[in-house]
């Protein structure tokens, strides 16, 4: 019998697969794509998904990959490649990010990193290729599921030959054409074209001389219309994303006469692949049917503000891994599952409209008057990048997305607020229930982060706080608790932060630990049964 069977080999699947390995949970993961595509797709990491991949041990070979190292992330805005500068906004390279500049003030021990999919996945499948327990099974598309009270069957396929698996549990991470979501008969929900892309691949060492002069990571442009041209390896590939009306037919739009637009000239080059695709606005109806779960573009799919599709899908992982490995040791009850919808749910449905209204903000109409020269060509920049300055900086620095989501209405918090809703690029730093316990710098060097255990972690601030009865009843549910002194830190005595590093609840002795540990791990307190 397979455990937890893992449909998709994207970002989101194979952190889910890789998390659930090294918390002991054998998993088998099918792909119905035989290799990668060439299709660059998501080209950030954000802060918060590096700080999930440093958990799990990624985090310093992924930064290291993507763009060289010493390669600003900066971001540009001019009317072509090669005309005029409207505004930027600088931003560090990978180099000065391992180096540690300015880490004092980050919010984060793990700022957000500038990698094509093309460069995250293979390291990925690296490491999942050598975690015991986890198989990768590639040219395998799933074909049917049968749920049963206890189990899940799942009918694959491989070569014209088809089995069936007896699963625990199954997770599609299939993407926006999932079929473990149409197997479940679940709807998107939202809308369904906000904007129309043409996106163009293309090896051009020419077009990395141009822009060495003046190097970004990418270079929006406002030519006969709003492009991106995003740098994939600092040289030679390069992305050119096009933005149309949602009503656009793009058909017809030739890849090469865009590129011509966005640069300014034409230049030679490779086209390795063309994409016309829409961005949308989408969220699943639900996010469980059963023993069957959708994370990543199966459960949410909108418009690649920010990159926080990919993001919110590792996300999605982070959350169901611990709780499925929960469930698998036997230390949380099957129970516990039912919150995974209740606290994702919400955060896609918060994520897609933030992200709808950025898009809406950043592809507002551009006066022409930026193309000409002299003093109404300059004023009309100038004044352009007044409306940048507002709109943009919170798109390439979205702390709000990284930092701010949380699970304060979750039934496993305990404590938890009502909330405003998430913004992209605002949050509030500091410890509340259901939220992501607030990042700091030991004296030792280390990150908060670093000193929480696999399982539950019970901070006391004071010392004067008790720990044993919590480390009394954790013993007595077989809930995995690690107790750690961290003198001052957090404006509580004691802290309990979740294996997915939020905040399950804080305060100080005026608790019986039996029962918040009841409530964050998806029991029933003694004395409300």
């Amino acid at each position: 019998m397979t455990e937890i069977l893992i449909v998709g080999a994207g970002p989101a699947g194979l952190t889910l697969a890789i998390d659930l390995a090294q918390r002991g949970v054998a998993c088998h993961v099918v792909e119905a794509t035989g290799g990668r595509g060439v299709n660059p797709r998501c080209n950030t990491t954000s802060a918060r998904s590096m700080e999930i991949f440093r958990r799990l041990g990624l985090a310093d070979e992924i930064r290291r990959a993507g763009l060289p190292e010493d390669y600003p992330t900066s971001i540009h805005y001019r009317t072509t490649l090669n005309g005029e500068d409207i505004y930027r906004i600088d931003l560090p390279s990978a180099a000065d990010v391992l180096a540690g500049v300015g880490r004092e003030s980050w919010p984060t021990p793990e700022p957000q990193h500038r990698i094509s999919q093309l460069y995250l996945e293979p390291i990925l499948e690296k490491h999942a290729s050598k975690l015991p327990g986890l198989t990768l099974e590639r040219g395998t598309r799933l074909v049917e599921i049968r749920q049963h009270d206890d189990h899940v069957e799942a009918v694959v396929e491989n070569a014209g030959e088809r089995r069936t698996l007896r699963c625990a549990y199954v997770v599609g991470c299939d993407g926006a054409h999932s079929t473990v979501r149409r197997q479940l008969g679940i709807r998107y929900e939202g809308v369904d074209a906000i904007q129309r892309f043409v996106s163009t691949f293309v090896r051009s060492p020419e077009l990395g001389r141009l822009a060495a002069r003046d190097r970004a990571w990418t270079y929006w442009t406002y030519g006969r219309r709003i492009a991106s041209l995003i740098a994939i390896d600092g040289k030679s590939l390069w992305l050119n994303h096009v933005a149309f009306a949602p009503d656009h037919d793009t058909e017809g739009e030739d890849p090469e006469q865009l590129l011509r637009e966005a640069v300014g000239e034409s230049v030679e080059h490779e086209v390795l692949g063309v994409v016309r695709w829409t961005g949308r606005r989408l969220v699943a109806q639900r996010y469980r049917a059963g023993r069957v779960f959708l994370a990543g573009d199966a459960a949410h799919i909108w418009i690649p503000v920010g990159g926080f599709g990919m993001n919110a899908g590792i996300q999605d992982a982070a959350t169901l891994a611990w709780m499925l490995a929960a469930v698998h040791h036997g230390w949380a009850p099957p129970e516990l599952l039912d919150a995974y919808e209740l606290e994702r749910k919400p955060v896609g449905d918060q994520f897609a409209a933030a992200v709808g209204a950025q898009a809406r903000t950043s592809f507002a109409d551009v006066s022409p008057d930026i193309h000409l020269s002299g003093p109404e060509g300059a004023r009309a920049r100038a004044e352009f990048a007044e409306r940048l300055a507002v709109t943009e900086p919170r798109r390439y620095s979205p702390d709000g997305f990284s930092f701010g989501y949380h699970y304060a209405g979750s039934p496993l918090i305990v404590g938890g607020e009502d909330q405003a809703e998430i913004t992209m690029g605002e949050y509030q730093d500091r410890a509340r229930p259901g939220f992501r316990l607030p990042h700091g710098w030991l004296d030792d060097g280390r990150s908060v982060f670093d000193v929480l255990g696999p399982g539950f972690t019970l901070l006391r601030t004071d010392p004067k706080a008790g720990t044993t009865a919590w480390a009394l009843a954790a013993r007595e549910l077989g809930i995995p608790l690690t107790v750690v002194d961290l003198p001052g830190r957090y404006p509580a005595p004691l802290l309990l932060v979740r294996p997915d590093q939020h905040v399950a609840w804080l305060g100080g002795a005026d608790v019986r630990p039996g029962d918040v540990l009841h409530t964050a791990t998806g029991r029933v307190p003694a004395h409300q049964r």
